[in-house]
C-alpha cells in the first residue's frame, strides 16, 4: 500500500533530492507499467504543481504504417492524443533523442499546443536498448520554468522506471 508522498519545501534542488527517493519506493515491487506511470505523474505533481505531466509511449499508429507517440498516464487538462516523430517539442525530443528545454513555447518552431495555457516544457525520452520507448513531457503555466536542475533530476526518475 502506497503511503502518502511527503510534500517537501526548500530549493529545487532539495525538493528533488526529497523526492528521488520517495518514487523510488513507489515504484519498487510494482511491474504494472501504467501504475507506475501514472504514480510518477502523481508524486511529480504533487511536489511541484506543474500544469500538466505526462508520459507519451511510442506505439504503431492507427493504419501500423509508422510509430508515434500516444497518450498514456497523466495529470492535469485533456491532451494530444497522438504525435508524429519531429513534431512539436514531444516528437523532436524523441526524434534527436535528447531532452529539450523550452523557455518559451511561443518560440518554439512547430510547437503543438493543446493548451494556450502552457507557457514553457521540458520533455525527457526514455531510453532502452539505444531506442526511445516513451517521453516524460512537462508544461508549465509560467515562462522559462525548467533548467538543467530540473533535466538532471527527471532524468534520474526517469531510469527508475522499468519497461518491458
Amino acid at each position: 500500500m502506497a503511503e502518502d508522498l511527503k510534500i517537501f519545501v526548500g530549493t529545487k534542488e532539495e525538493q528533488y533530492q526529497n523526492l528521488v527517493p520517495q518514487i523510488k519506493g513507489l515504484l519498487s515491487g510494482e511491474c504494472d507499467l501504467i501504475a507506475n506511470l501514472a504514480n510518477v505523474c502523481a508524486a511529480l505533481k504533487e511536489q511541484f504543481n506543474w500544469f500538466w505531466i505526462g508520459f507519451y509511449l511510442v506505439k504503431k499508429s492507427i493504419d501500423n504504417r509508422q510509430d508515434e507517440l500516444v497518450l498514456g498516464p497523466f495529470q492535469g487538462p485533456v491532451a494530444c492524443t497522438r504525435i508524429k516523430k519531429g513534431r512539436g517539442v514531444c516528437g523532436t525530443s524523441w526524434a534527436n533523442t535528447e531532452t529539450i528545454i523550452v523557455e518559451d513555447v511561443e518560440k518554439f518552431p512547430g510547437h503543438i499546443a493543446c493548451s494556450s495555457l502552457s507557457k514553457s516544457e521540458i520533455v525527457i525520452p526514455i531510453i532502452k536498448k539505444n531506442n526511445v520507448i516513451a517521453v516524460l513531457d512537462i508544461d508549465s503555466n509560467e515562462l522559462n520554468t525548467f533548467d538543467e536542475v530540473d533535466k538532471k533530476f527527471l532524468q534520474q526518475i526517469v531510469a527508475l522506471i522499468e519497461f518491458a
